[in-house]
């Protein structure tokens, strides 16, 4: 009998942390979605770069190195590093531009009129914050001004760190180039202004904005059901800031 009757408290235990796990899946799926999706692809990176970066070295005479050394590498850092720094670039013009560009018929654009960073009554900030509100929003001091710009400022600085990670590393990978060649190494001033560190950094920013532009103006004529995204299937090319 004690087996059967510890048998329903089990269940009763386990039910609502199963529930709760769920209830977490489900609410946060976008996030976690592209949080795996994001490891998935920077180990493929890993496994391809390294298989890539051993070529050359056997290509140049050397050995190879194994897969956790390549991960501790210049050449796997700046990869990695000119990619993110490109995205947060993206996000982080996307953020402000939007508060004063519109974009006729565009989902990505507020409402035409709106442009600007709107009235405290608007965003819901100061003495207008709700009970519900972040604390900060509420403040109407220096703190209240910082947080009504921290997506933003927080965009950019990511976008800084990365690209100063990206040149760092940039410079060292460049430099082991050069060694191989049996060449003179560039100082981080000289590689600042090459053409190897440029050509990294504009392919980038170039696909990128290309990105957010195609996004912005396809969005006017064409739909995709049930995305916040796009417009709902049935408005007008002409209606702006309308999520579906």
């Amino acid at each position: 009998m004690s087996g059967t009757s510890g048998t329903p408290a089990h269940r009763e235990d386990t039910a609502p942390a199963a529930g709760r796990v769920r209830r977490f899946l489900r609410q946060n799926s976008l996030g976690l979605f592209f949080l795996v999706t994001f490891l998935l692809a920077l180990a493929g990176q890993a496994v391809a770069g390294h298989a890539r970066f051993n070529d050359e070295l056997r290509g140049d005479g050397m050995a190879p190195i194994s897969f956790g050394a390549y991960l501790t590498t210049s050449d796997f850092a700046v990869d990695v590093t000119e990619n993110w720094q490109s995205e947060y670039l993206q996000f982080f013009l996307y953020i402000f531009a939007t508060v004063w560009l519109l974009q006729r018929g565009s989902p990505e654009s507020k409402e035409l009129g709106k442009e600007g960073p709107e009235s405290d009554e608007e965003q819901m900030t100061g003495a207008h914050a709700r009970a519900d509100s972040p604390r900060w929003a509420a403040a109407g001091d220096w703190r209240g001004l910082l947080y009504s710009r921290s997506l933003g400022l927080v965009m950019g600085a990511i976008f800084l760190l990365s690209w100063l990670a990206q040149s760092v590393t940039g410079v060292a990978a460049h430099n082991e180039e050069q060694l191989r060649g049996l060449e003179a190494p560039t100082s981080w001033a000289g590689y600042l202004s090459s053409a190897d560190f440029w050509s990294r950094t504009l392919q980038n920013w170039q696909s990128e904005l290309l990105a957010v532009a195609s996004m912005a103006v396809l969005s006017i004529y064409l739909r995709q059901r049930g995305s916040p995204e796009s417009k709902p299937v049935g408005a007008s090319h002409d209606a702006t800031g309308v999520e579906g």
